[in-house]
């Protein structure tokens, strides 16, 4: 059976508290046989990590969503840094921004809102990609509805430090980009959707050593499991699609794939 790596679930979420050992499980059974679970905050990271020292299969990235700095310090530097030295832990992030949800966007939020929210969102992603330079490790960049400003931040860092900008459903001429600064993109269940055109089309331009697989789970299930919970056993349905869209054999994208997330987590057994 072909092998591929989910490198993006929230495993720590409570989608999975029930039955997580399960769910490891499943992904194995597949030939998803090493997940990375994705911290969200300091707390989430650290559930992160206490998952990976769980299960052999399971690895760890730390760092603060950018959907979460409202609760952050004002700098997150020492306790990431401190996080990821455990040597189960393979990259920073989630970090990076997010234009898609502000303030203004709920009840009482006001265009000044949004500027400090954005503001912070820059300063903490800046943050954590300074931890990643000084620690010698890569980081998972969110951008939603936001990619010029997350490349705005990530531009002065790329010389150091490598991204996979994940989730990716931008368009060509943006991967374009990401890949221009010697980073990567990953994708999810939505190139399995029927209205996921684009996302396919950029998955079919993607360099070969350039792009990776993820589930983003518990969300963004893939055909056919789509408005169900996902998880990570469900690689397997999007690399059958990614497969097609390169017009290639599934043996060879998980050849290729494999090789990219050695590269790109070195601390990756």
């Amino acid at each position: 059976m072909e092998r591929f790596v989910d490198t993006h679930a929230h495993l720590d979420f409570p989608d999975f508290a029930a039955d997580i050992d399960e769910v490891v499980r499943r992904a194995a059974d597949a030939g998803i046989d090493r997940i990375v679970s994705i911290g969200c905050d300091a707390a989430s990271s650290r559930r992160a990590i206490a998952l990976a020292e769980r299960f052999p299969g399971v690895y760890a990235a730390v760092g603060w969503h950018p959907g979460y700095v409202d609760a952050a310090p004002s700098d997150v530097r020492a306790e990431i840094a401190e996080l990821a030295r455990h040597p189960k832990v393979v990259a920073i992030g989630e970090c990076g921004v997010d234009h898609y949800r502000l303030p203004s966007s709920e009840s009482g939020g006001t265009a000044d809102d949004d500027a400090r929210t954005k503001d912070k969102q820059a300063e903490i992603f800046r943050q954590q990609l300074e931890v990643a330079a000084d620690l010698g490790l890569n980081v998972i960049v969110h951008q939603r509805a936001a990619h010029a400003a997350a490349l705005e931040v990530f531009r002065p860092f790329a010389s150091r430090v490598r991204g996979v900008f994940h989730c990716f459903v931008g368009t060509v001429a943006e991967l374009a980009e990401v890949e221009a600064l010697g980073s990567l993109t990953s994708f999810t269940g939505i190139s399995t959707f029927k209205n996921g055109v684009g996302v396919r089309a950029a998955l079919s331009a993607a360099a070969p050593d350039r792009f990776m697989l993820e589930t983003d789970s518990p969300y963004l299930a893939p055909v056919p499991h789509r408005g169900r919970r996902c998880e990570p056993a469900y690689v397997r349905e999007i690399a059958v699609q990614a497969a097609a869209a390169r017009g290639i054999e599934l043996a060879e994208l998980a050849s290729i794939t494999n090789a990219t997330v050695a590269r790109f987590f070195p601390r990756m057994t």
